[in-house]
């Protein structure tokens, strides 16, 4: 089924279209880190993603990414995945992944290992988002200022 634009169809190797898409995106953000490529550029990468995303997407990256930053000025924006991403300069704390991507329901902010999350034997690292609120934007605060505390 090699060849078609359905994210839901796999190839022969059992990846969708989009997840190949993805580890492409992966690779070519790799390549361009090696090459040296600075703050800004990661920046522009990260604004360019959110900017090449469909409504209502778009509107919550937007928002995602306003309140990483305001929390978390340390954390420096790149692609991951060719999604928004946040890092402390070594490892991705936080990302955003637009629902269109994956043709999911909802959007999805996730954190990774290096986020500080941890409470007790076992807690949530992903959440999906499908409206941005102000209930929302307080639980993304709370979690962004846990992940880098």
């Amino acid at each position: 089924m090699s060849g078609t634009t359905d994210t839901k169809l796999t190839t022969s190797d059992g990846f969708t279209e989009a997840e190949r898409a993805a580890m492409k995106q992966r690779a070519e953000e790799l390549r361009a880190e090696r090459g040296g490529r600075k703050k800004a550029d990661n920046l522009q990468a990260a604004l360019d993603a959110i900017a090449a995303m469909p409504d209502p997407d778009r509107q919550i990256a937007e928002r995602v990414h306003a309140v990483v930053t305001r929390v978390a000025p340390d954390l420096l924006a790149k692609t991951w995945y060719g999604m928004p991403a946040y890092a402390d300069g070594k490892d991705v704390v936080c990302f955003f992944q637009s629902a269109d991507k994956f043709d999911a329901r909802y959007a999805t902010l996730g954190f990774n290992d290096a986020a500080r999350l941890d409470d007790g034997d076992m807690w949530a690292t992903s959440y999906a988002i499908v409206a941005w609120t102000d209930v929302v934007e307080a639980r993304v605060e709370e979690l962004v200022s846990a992940a880098v505390a």
